[in-house]
């Protein structure tokens, strides 16, 4: 499956309000959804002394999964196919890269 494959099966399951005109919703579940991973690591480090099970890593990687969705469906929201927003981050990246600039912070670098 490559990324399209996956936003057009996402899409074909989103259910909220103004589905097609509305970026504030998925924007507020991507939020949401990236605070329940953020979570679920931090128990790991607080309850598990930071080892990462397999029942664990599997709860996450669900959680991730809604991540993933509230992307996509962002995406879609904006007029993006998930292939090129991933293209974009990798070729922003690689750019970064050659000129020696992954360190630090700012968009702009």
């Amino acid at each position: 499956m490559d990324f399209n494959q996956y936003q057009q099966g996402a899409r074909s399951t989103a259910r909220y309000p103004d589905v097609g005109q509305n970026p504030i919703y998925p924007t507020l579940g991507l939020t949401g959804e990236a605070g329940e991973v953020a979570d679920k690591v931090k128990k790991v480090l607080r309850d598990r002394d930071g080892v990462f099970d397999l029942e664990r890593r599997e709860a996450i990687k669900l959680e991730l999964g809604d991540v993933l969705w509230y992307v996509a469906q962002l995406s879609s929201e904006l007029g993006f196919e998930l292939n090129e927003v991933a293209e974009a981050n990798l070729n922003k990246l690689a750019s970064r890269a050659k000129r020696g600039q992954i360190k630090g912070s700012g968009d702009e670098r």
